[in-house]
């Protein structure tokens, strides 16, 4: 059973690695293009300070890369140990005492699977890790999924997911179904995992019940990750982004989501304890009637002369207030990604049984 699940996994792995290289890909050329593209940033579900669309695409990439290196390095063994992890009949059958662990070797490699180093019977991190890998992918991709189905809402309407699904019921609906795909298996994925880790304390050398209630859920991990990565492959490669709207909405406070910068750089003017109550009155004023910040600030008497209108203008448009944004994504997309499949086999045998596999439901 535990080398059958193994083999099923060796199988599955480079199907859901391919499909998060894909994703990736797709990704850095959305982070590439959109390097400069300004939008704002949302904190505890308010609007922030500035960034860009290509700083938030290259951490999704990362994320999506994080993943793939986890499930790359897993190391899938085959398991052959006998009744109590001794090998004692495969020696008595074979007549030669001490043979076991040549045998062992012999029959992984036969599988394509990696040689253990001990019967793992009761030593369940083969078994653990591939969970905890499957269920940080789901969520990973869950990011992604979270910011999309943020910023597509139509009231934000930053970003649409292509070729959306219908509603049944609406038909000028068209549903981000694919991030809420992805969604509901990262939802499920942690309590799965939970199952796996629990079963780590597995009683004797074998146990009762641990080692059973490991299947469901690892099948269940197994699908929920293939269909995740499948659905964000797709995701990626049809999302819009809709800039003009971006712009928008970093508009839509009249620019006090750059008073972060304004208070840092009235601190050296030279009387900075004028100058920032100058600023608390002119965002007062901005919340109570509306006046855009560059105009209330204008107003002050302590700013006349202390700035010029062209660089008070300045300090108060908000897409010129991205940081360090187009560097951090330049430095984010040198990363390139790991092995495209698996490392965890001696052969390349366990690519070899794929066909037949239903990858458009991630149900292997």
């Amino acid at each position: 059973m535990d080398t059958a699940t193994m083999l099923v996994a060796a199988r599955c792995l480079p199907l859901i690695l391919a499909d998060l290289h894909r994703t990736a890909a797709t990704l850095r050329d959305l982070a590439a293009e959109h390097r400069d593209t300004p939008m704002v940033a949302r904190t505890l579900t308010q609007h922030a300070v500035p960034t860009t669309f290509g700083l938030k695409a290259a951490g999704w990439r990362g994320l999506v890369l994080d993943a793939a290196d986890r499930l790359a390095a897993l190391r899938l063994p085959a398991q052959l140990g006998g009744a109590a992890g001794t090998l004692a009949a495969f020696e008595t059958r074979a007549g030669k005492p001490g043979s076991g662990p040549g045998l062992t070797g012999e029959f992984a490699r036969t599988l394509g699977l990696a040689e253990p180093a001990l019967p793992w019977h009761t030593l369940r991190t083969p078994v653990a890790d591939l969970g905890t890998a499957l269920a940080f992918t789901t969520g990973a991709l869950g990011k992604l999924a979270a910011d999309v189905l943020v910023l597509s809402r139509t009231e934000i309407g930053e970003l649409a997911e292509g070729g959306g699904g219908p509603s049944s019921a609406m038909p000028h609906k068209r549903n981000p179904v694919r991030a809420t795909l992805i969604a509901g298996a990262a939802r499920q994925a942690p309590a799965l995992a939970a199952v796996l880790l629990g079963s780590l304390a597995a009683e004797d050398e074998r146990p009762a019940g641990a080692w059973h209630a490991e299947w469901g859920p690892l099948r269940e991990l197994l699908r929920l990750a293939g269909g995740a990565a499948r659905a964000a492959a797709e995701l990626a490669d049809g999302l819009a982004v809709l800039p003009d709207q971006m712009l928008h909405h970093l508009r839509l406070t009249g620019g006090l989501v750059v008073t972060e910068r304004l208070a840092a750089e009235f601190g050296a003017l030279p009387d900075p304890s004028a100058a920032r109550a100058s600023l608390t009155r002119a965002i007062r004023r901005c919340a109570e009637d509306g006046t855009g910040l560059y105009e209330a600030l204008r107003a002050e008497p302590a700013l006349v002369g202390a700035l010029s209108d062209e660089r008070l203008r300045e300090l108060t448009d908000p897409s010129g207030y991205t940081g360090s944004a187009g560097a951090l994504t330049d430095r984010a997309l040198t990363r390139e990604p790991n092995s495209t499949t698996a490392n965890n086999t001696t052969t390349s045998s366990t690519t070899s049984s794929t066909t037949g596999t239903t990858r458009g439901t991630g149900r292997p």
